[in-house]
Order: structure tokens, then sequence, then C-alpha cells
């Protein structure tokens, strides 16, 4: 979606038009969930920064008295309030500072967003939506629960997953992505499994959802359901998708011991495809930091150990022992400087880190002291990234 600056009306309408020829593009990036893949700025947000929110039908456009485009006014036929301001009153019309042509017969239905300025109605974003979508029940809905401790929110959001309105169903998605895992970790136990399994089985499911349906699986599933979430990961069209990684933490929730001993398979096994040692290495966060009542820390740090070996990985899993203070395991990761196959820049620094990191151990600091007699900036710069990654927590 676009955004565009208050108090500047013209630029409301020239992104209105805009929209309708554009098609949004949601970007995966780190979210707060850990098997999630979209987050950032959700409509229920973008309503409560907002002084007045509507949608409904465009209507009455009329050029300006010079005909030019960029003047004139349109009709907004209000056909739901999705967050009211006094400015609005009774009014079921209001006039918007902009000639924009509708087609009668149009697909679309419009939600504006709205400032209050100097006593007047400053519409700043225009969103085209489905006519025949539900976006103004959900949003209205969503505006009830917004005080709403997380889980309350959640649960509501958790309903319009399957919406058949993209917008919403993404939007919904979003706001589980935006959450922690400790969030919605008590709701999950009381979500309805079968529901969810049969989104599993859906070949219409997008396959980035994957994670985040198998995990809250893991909650509320029974044996059966991990029977599917097996099935997923041995087969060979689902298991290299993203997501697998909260499929693999579902099956360790329904079956622990089982579920451990798959995983742990996958990550020593260096014949596996990399997105799949990937995902067992999400997976392995995920236990560590959030699911410690699963698997040992112990079995987790050999897991580790087994992924140390192999040279396409090596750095992400000596930087989780790092991060983890894991220093029991330096022998295993300082002998890696003599492997020539991990003689490898960003392996060697992720080593160097370590070392740089493990507290008075003599060959860790005979490590570091030799190093940088070969290579002083290598060292120096490994510090200065050290200081940062300290300063950010």
């Amino acid at each position: 979606m676009i955004r565009f600056l208050p108090r500047r009306p013209h630029l409301f309408w020239i992104a209105l038009v805009a929209c309708l020829c554009s098609v949004p593009a949601a970007a995966a990036s780190v979210c707060a969930c850990p098997f999630c893949t979209m987050q950032g700025q959700t409509l229920t947000n973008e309503v409560g920064q907002a002084s007045m929110v509507l949608y409904g039908t465009l209507q009455n456009a009329q050029l300006g008295a010079k005909g030019d485009f960029g003047e004139g006014t349109t009709d907004l036929v209000i056909e739901a309030v999705i967050k009211k301001h006094e400015i609005l009153g009774d009014k079921k019309v209001i006039t918007l500072p902009r000639y924009v042509p509708a087609d009668k017969n149009s697909e679309f239905k419009f939600l504006v967003f709205c400032d209050v300025y100097k006593g007047k109605v400053d519409p700043y974003r225009g969103m085209p939506v489905r006519a025949d979508g539900n976006i103004a029940k959900y949003l209205e809905g969503a505006v009830k629960v917004k005080d709403k401790d997380v889980g309350t929110r959640l649960r509501f959001f958790f309903d319009y997953l399957d919406s058949s309105d993209t917008e919403v169903s993404n939007d919904a998605y979003k706001e589980f992505g935006n959450a922690d895992y400790k969030d919605y970790r008590d709701m999950a136990k009381t979500l309805p499994a079968d529901k969810i399994a049969a989104w599993l089985e859906d070949p219409k499911t997008p396959e980035f959802r994957y994670g985040l349906y198998a995990s809250m699986l893991g909650h509320c599933g029974k044996e059966d359901h991990a029977k599917l979430l097996r099935n997923m990961l041995d087969d060979p069209r689902k298991r290299l998708n993203s997501g697998i990684d909260g499929v693999l933490a579902g099956y360790v929730m329904l079956k622990p011991a089982e579920g451990w001993d798959f995983l742990h398979g996958i990550l020593k096994d260096p014949a596996k495809e990399f997105t799949q040692r990937y995902a067992a290495l999400r997976a392995v966060r995920f236990l560590w930091d959030s699911r410690p009542d699963l698997v040992k820390k112990k079995d987790l740090i050999d897991g580790l150990c087994e992924l140390i070996e192999q040279s396409d990985i090596s750095d992400l899993a000596i930087e989780d022992l790092r991060k983890w203070g894991v220093w029991e395991v330096a022998d295993k990761v300082l002998k890696l400087k003599n492997k020539p196959s991990h003689d490898i820049p960003i392996v060697r620094r992720a080593i160097l880190r370590y070392a740089l990191s493990c507290p008075n151990m003599p060959e860790a600091l005979a490590f570091v002291s030799d190093l940088r007699k070969k290579n002083p900036e290598m060292v120096k710069d490994a510090e200065e990234l050290l200081k940062l990654d300290s300063g950010a927590k």
C-alpha cells in the first residue's frame, strides 16, 4: 500500500487512482511470531492513527471550474463508519475535495482515512477494497477488541484467517506475525484443531502459512494431528517450503520424543537440503527460547554440534551457541579453525566471535591472540560488532 501525507488532499486522490491500478505486495520479513513471514502495519493500527475512517461508495464526481482533473469534488456515500469523529455528526454523505469519476458497476468500494484539520475533514488515504468483501465488518470488530488482552484480540483475528477476502485474511495473519509466541500460546490451546488441520490439508492454503498453523495445531491437536504433520514433513512437495520450521515444532509439541528424533535426524544429515536443515535450526531456536519443557537443553546443544560440522550452515549454529552462552563445547568450535572445509570467511568470523566471547578459556585466548597478530583488522572488526550486538540487547 502507498502512504500519503495528511493535509495534502490532492496526493490522496492521486494515490487512490494509483491503487486501482496496482497489486499490493506483502514482503516477508523477520517476525515477532517465530513462524510467520509477514508483519508490519496492520489495518487496525492504521485505523487507530486516523481521526476518522469511513467506508462507502464514490458518487457524483464533479469537475472544477477549470475542468482540471486535479480540481473538483466527489461524494462518498457512507455505508459504515469504522471510526467516528464528532465532525461527521449524522451525515450519510460527505464531499471530498477531488474529482474521481466512479463506475457505477465498479467491483470496488473504498476505505477513506481522514484527519480533521482546522475544522475540516482532511482525507489522506484512499484504499479500494472488494465490494463483496467483509472488510468493514472485520474492522468494526477489530476496533471493538483493540483494548482487550492480546489473547482475546488474536482469537478474534483467528476467525478471519480463512476469509475469502484476501485483504482481510492477510491482515489477520499479519496480526499474528506481529505477536510474540507467548501472546498466543495459551489461546492456541483452545482453538478448533480440526479446522486448523483442514487448513493444512487444503491445497489452496498459502505455503507461507504452514508454520503458524502447524504451531497452533501443536497446542490443540491430538495424535492424529501429529500424523498429519509427519505426513507433511515426509511429503517432498511440502518439506522444502517456508513454514516447515513451524511444522517441525508442532510435531515436537504433539510427540516430543518422536518429534525430536525426526528433527535431530535432519540436523545430523549433511545430505539434506540446506532449507530443511535451516528449518530444523529455526525449530531448535524455538525449542530453546520458548519451549525448554519439551527437549533437554543438552540434546538441543548436541543437535547444534551436528550442524557446526557442516560448512554451509556452520556459522549460523556457532552464532547460536555464542548467543546462548554455551561454552562447554568450545573445543568443538575451535577445532573447526583447522578444517579446510571451514576455511570460509563467514565461518572464520563466527569462530572468532565465539572465541572472543568465551570467558577465560586458554584455547580461546590463544586463538584470539594468534589471530590478532596475523590479522588485527579482522579481530578489531569482530570486537566492534560484538559491542554493537551487546548494545542492541
